[in-house]
């Protein structure tokens, strides 16, 4: 059959890594679903039901050989996804049919699924997360010596340097990190809870033997790889969970967005660019132009990943007592897609960050441009120390940039300011005095100072006990 006749996500087929796709493949899903039935089975007989072990072996040899002709031609026929997978496992393991499944409700499998894939899936953003902030660190260092403009309501202010920027945008993704690792390290299975989350079906298999409920869930955790279950829960945990995930990833997307519409200004001042490979179109009808296609990229999967995390906002806000079903077609997909898009805007970020192009002359001719306005402070202290009166100095120094700015703005001449300061006698400063105080490096404060401290002090601790995540490479498709 022709796979170019239906739609398929562009999220799978543009963006997203093979990495995440195979996390949230139906594979992945189903041979998790088995792996699941396999801990149940195995400590419902640990703790005595009549379970043999060649029964738990028969389900082990088909964990991944998963009969999915089987599956879907059941599910025609029943309309119940996981009771179709129950009997298309049961086909193929004869001699543990009975037992599968036993005393379970459908989210024993669906719902402790979701959180494996979630924990999955945060373990990659976190790699990946984790190189962002190592890239953005080595161009942070590399550029914490160069002056350039900074910006309040994008007009020009105090000068900064191009590292000391780069450690505002490196300081959003080290929250994000916090904020991730916090929740990841929150999660916790639903365990096997029935129906309306009493294990009544449990109590009445293990013939009312409390402890053997309680020791139920621990088990399964354990067997699953996860340290506990939720405490409480009806027949789903609660999906607030979900909101908490979404949440992060919505955050990470608010500071990759952050981040490219940045670049994307200072690709517009051309002085800084996002990579541009050798054989790359800019443009269809214009030749010459180099947009920030990534960038803008970045910003356009963002968007989505914020808006997308109202979605499971609504759905945990919306679920009614002990469950409903509303939550699962809107969580099948908005899930999926917002960690998809995710490890999409990250892959960006790192092949955005590693190669980006610095053109420092252009910085430089920005920067001594708008330089002798924000020299004047400087000025009218040298000024003062030769003898000048500071409040007449001050005044002398509004009027004169007043018509300095009108030269720039209406004549659309250079800033001739230095100028006219030194053919006023009220200065005492030659012009050639006036330019000694032109060095930018004067005027950026801390800022490299900052970025060492900040580099030293908190990025690279953080690095260092990650250093196992380090050493990813993105690979973009377009």
């Amino acid at each position: 059959m022709s796979t170019t006749d239906r739609y398929s996500s562009p999220l799978s087929e543009r963006y997203a890594s093979k990495e995440m796709q195979y996390i949230f493949s139906q594979d992945f899903k189903f041979s998790t679903w088995r792996r699941l039935w396999i801990a149940l089975a195995e400590t419902e007989k640990e703790l005595g039901l009549p379970i043999t072990q060649e029964q738990i072996d028969e389900m082990k040899e088909h964990v991944t050989d998963i009969n999915y002709d089987v599956a879907r031609a059941r599910e025609k026929e029943v309309r119940h996804d996981v009771m179709s997978h129950v009997y298309a496992y049961g086909v193929q393991c004869p001699k543990a049919k009975g037992i599968i499944h036993l005393g379970a409700t459908s989210c024993y499998v669906g719902d402790n699924t979701d959180i494996i894939i979630m924990s999955e899936a945060l373990k990659l953003i976190r790699r990946k997360l984790v190189n962002v902030i190592n890239e953005l660190a080595k161009f942070a260092d590399k550029e914490k010596n160069q002056p350039c403009l900074a910006f309040t309501h994008f007009q020009p202010a105090q000068p900064t340097t191009l590292g000391k920027r780069a450690t505002l945008w490196l300081n959003e993704f080290v929250m994000d990190l916090e904020d991730l690792e916090y929740v990841q390290s929150t999660l916790k299975l639903l365990g096997s809870k029935g129906t309306t989350g009493t294990q009544a079906s449990f109590l009445e298999l293990f013939n009312g033997d409390q402890e053997k409920c309680d020791r139920l869930d621990p088990m399964i955790a354990e067997k699953m790889g996860f340290t506990s279950c939720y405490p409480v829960s009806g027949q789903t945990y609660s999906r607030k969970v979900d909101t908490r995930v979404c949440n992060v990833l919505a955050g990470i997307a608010a500071s990759a967005h952050k981040f490219s519409n940045d670049i994307r200004l200072l690709q517009h001042l051309k002085e800084v660019e996002e990579p541009f490979e050798k054989s790359q179109i800019g443009s269809s009808a214009m030749a010459y132009k180099r947009n920030p296609m990534r960038d803008e990229r970045i910003a356009s999967l963002s968007r989505y990943v914020m808006i997308d995390a109202l979605n499971p906002a609504m759905t945990s806000a919306e679920q009614w007592f002990e469950r409903t079903l509303d939550d699962s077609a809107n969580k099948r997909i908005s899930i999926a897609e917002g960690f998809l898009a995710t490890d999409g805007i990250l892959d960006l970020m790192m092949n955005v960050v590693d190669g980006l192009v610095v053109y420092p002359k252009v910085i430089e001719k920005h920067l001594m441009a708008e330089l002798p306005f924000m020299a004047t402070e400087n000025i009218m202290m040298d000024a003062t120390k030769a003898g000048g009166d500071r409040q007449e100095l001050h005044e002398r120094i509004r009027e004169l940039s007043m018509e300095a700015g009108k030269t720039v703005k209406v004549e659309g001449k250079d800033n001739d300011l230095l100028e006219r300061i030194a053919k006023d006698p009220t200065f005492h400063l030659s012009l050639e005095d006036l330019q000694k105080s032109m060095d930018p490096k004067k005027y950026v404060g801390r800022a490299p100072y900052q970025v060492d401290k900040y580099l030293n002090e908190v990025v690279y601790p953080i690095l260092k006990e990650r250093k196992d995540l380090l050493g990813m490479k993105a690979e973009i498709n377009v």
